[in-house]
């Protein structure tokens, strides 16, 4: 199966933002075989990625790859004008050659989904306000889902093509994420770890604040 590959019409769409901002029945795609070998090639190979098809946008994956001449491999797609808006009523994504659903269809399931794993976090989280703890089987993945933040996906332009500024703040606060994220799971290790001292009958690793050496 193969994320990001659709038809609109007769033609295959390669669809870069599955949504437009303010725009939700429009998306952002690029026609591959209106592409240059020089930027099919590595878009493609971008696409068929380990990244490329972890991504639920596929932006976010071409974000952080660079073109053989060294330009960002978005970018070059906004310059050139290779990226077209389409109704995402008329994109039929195609994941392998016996499935098909139209992009609009697609969108909504998606965002049903990512509504019911927020709900889940806001309430997990409402519960640990509370002072109600879940089942030591269940604490682990659910403090995770409320405690950590996945990075958000760089945004499609409304109008226009992405600033050399656009990218970078996106970047920027990509990383941001990132570190967030990592402290967060290095803490949810940490718990673990002692709770499972615990229940080995030993007593929790306590963390003592270093002394600051004078020089």
């Amino acid at each position: 199966m193969i994320k990001h590959i659709g038809r609109h019409g007769e033609k295959k769409v390669v669809v870069v933002y599955r949504t437009i901002p303010d725009q939700d029945h429009m998306a952002l795609v690029v026609y591959p075989d209106n592409m240059p070998t020089s930027i099919h090639d590595p878009i493609m190979m971008t696409l068929e990625s380990t990244m490329g098809q972890q991504q639920n946008v596929l932006a976010d994956a071409l974000f952080k790859q660079m073109l053989p001449d060294g330009r960002n491999q978005l970018k070059a797609l906004h310059e050139q004008g290779f990226l077209k808006k389409v109704q995402t009523s008329q994109i039929v994504m195609t994941p392998d050659p016996k499935s098909s659903v139209r992009l609009d269809e697609l969108n909504k399931l998606v965002k049903e989904m990512e509504t019911g794993d927020e709900a889940r976090a806001k309430l997990a989280q409402a519960d640990a306000d509370r002072g109600i703890q879940p089942p030591p089987s269940q604490r682990a993945s659910t403090e995770t889902v409320v405690t950590q933040t996945a990075p958000q996906p760089t945004q499609a332009p409304s109008a226009g093509a992405l600033s050399d500024e656009d990218l970078a703040l996106n970047l920027m606060e990509q990383s941001k994420q990132m570190v967030s994220n990592a402290k967060g799971m290095m803490k949810e290790a940490d718990r673990l770890k002692n709770e499972a001292r615990v229940l080995q009958g030993k007593k929790p690793i306590k963390k003592t604040a270093k002394k600051k050496t004078s020089a």
